[in-house]
């Protein structure tokens, strides 16, 4: 992917790093691909401890309170995180969080990175907000939130993460990211224009899976916005504005802590869009019969599948089989063409009559008891995305039980970020079916 924003990217380790991709798109995927193997083996929240992270990476972590926060050196065993103990708690974690996103970068060693120490680098900037990006992602990482509908005032909200031990920004981005109302999360950071005056420039924006597609990323922000007035960590303010998207939008800001050798804090705006983005819903859930899909017009049913199963197995995949027969032979025999390392992450595509397409996404390892979820995250993204290409290219609406959730042993929240991501983000209709709840027979006595 192209880069998208407006951000000019002048660092050096930022442009290694990200090559000719965009520079927030490469550590969104970066760090959620660390979180989703972590997911895998275990990683339970919130809260999530990134000491988790640190130990898979095999990073040493070693309290100093000389460290005014935290910092990355590089020793004889490997890597090394040092942290100031002293911090609040929350303020820990992220400094962490943040130190284990510089790993990302091949030059990490070349220097000591010393959060929140003097630097002097004009545009260091653009590497603090990457490692801001992928700490957010490891202090409350995908599938952390249930999905929300109303939003709370900021004010409301800032107690409320305080519940999830983790820091505002961390907080609001996840928030946006799993909201089913149109809104939309950005920071801005301040800089000092040619004539020395103090102004804000948008660091980056996450809007929800409705949220209308606005690009404001490197954009400079209007001089009588609101954002002027957050000037200490914490502060909140509103208003109705029209920079965003060209009509009047509710914002609501709150102050965050700046970045290093910076006297001003930055600012995270809460944005209320007052519609939806026109092509995209909510994933819907109902109660009803997965292989009775509602709805006219194409239609693929997904189910998930292990990369040992030569049939589909039991609970709906047996039913399925039963209605499909003439489905399951031809997976079979698509199966069995591939070699097991290359199972993973692929989708076999039945026709099952009736414009109806069964999508089969391979993304369980093996089957039986295990210590660790069988799920393979990373694996039922890239699933994910094939079976968006194929619901594209035939105009074809989605409808699944809650993949992964079974032998598999997935955390369905995560699952349904997922989905969120990949298939409503693309427009497409996504419809979930629970089992409707049994009757509550009468006990006489």
């Amino acid at each position: 992917m192209k880069n998208t924003s407006s951000i000019k990217w002048t660092n050096s380790s930022v442009r290694a790093f990200a090559a000719d991709k965009d520079p927030i798109e490469a550590m969104k995927a970066a760090s959620r691909k660390l979180v989703l193997k972590a997911r895998e083996t275990g990683w339970e929240g919130p809260p999530f401890n990134p000491l988790r992270l640190a130990e898979m990476l095999e990073v040493q972590v070693e309290a100093n309170s000389s460290v005014a926060d935290a910092r990355l050196i590089s020793t004889d065993t490997g890597p090394k995180i040092e942290f100031n103990p002293q911090q609040p708690r929350e303020r820990v974690r992220f400094t962490i969080a943040h130190e284990i996103a510089h790993l990302m970068f091949s030059d990490w060693s070349d220097q000591i990175r010393n959060r929140n120490a003097r630097d002097e680098a004009a545009d260091n900037w653009q590497l603090e907000l990457l490692c801001n990006l992928a700490a957010a992602e490891f202090v409350l990482p995908i599938g952390s939130l249930p999905s929300a509908g109303s939003i709370a005032p900021i004010e409301q909200l800032m107690r409320e993460r305080r519940d999830y031990d983790v820091s505002a920004e961390a907080f609001l981005i996840r928030l946006a990211k799993i909201s089913t109302q149109p809104i939309g999360v950005f920071v801005a950071s301040p800089f000092l224009s040619e004539g020395e005056e103090r102004r804000y420039r948008v660091d980056y924006f996450i809007g929800s899976p409705t949220a209308p597609d606005v690009r404001i990323s490197g954009n400079v922000v209007p001089d009588e916005s609101v954002v002027r007035t957050c000037t200490a960590i914490g502060h909140t303010d509103r208003a109705l504005e029209n920079w965003i998207n060209d009509s009047p939008t509710e914002v609501e800001c709150v102050g965050l802590p700046p970045y290093p050798g910076s006297r001003y804090p930055r600012v995270a705006g809460l944005v209320r869009f007052n519609h939806a983005n026109q092509d995209r819903r909510p994933i819907r859930i109902v109660h009803g019969d997965v292989l009775k899909p509602l709805g006219g017009g194409p239609k693929i049913i997904c189910q998930l599948v292990n990369d040992r199963a030569t049939k589909w197995g039991g609970g709906i995949a047996r039913k399925m089989a039963k209605r499909f027969p003439e489905a399951e032979e031809h997976f079979s025999r698509a199966l069995i063409g591939l070699p097991r390392s290359d199972r993973l992450g692929q989708v076999i595509f039945c026709s099952a009559g009736d414009n109806i397409t069964i999508a089969s996404l391979i993304a369980q390892e093996g089957f039986g008891q295990s210590l660790f979820p069988r799920i393979r995250y990373a694996a039922l993204a890239h699933c994910l995305k094939r079976v968006t290409q194929h619901a594209g290219e035939t105009a074809a609406s989605i409808h699944m039980p809650k993949i992964g959730t079974g032998a598999a042993g997935g955390d369905w929240p995560t699952i349904e970020e997922l989905l969120d991501d990949v298939m409503v983000r693309a427009d497409l209709s996504v419809t979930i079916y629970e089992v409707p709840p049994k009757r509550v027979q009468l006990e006489l006595i």
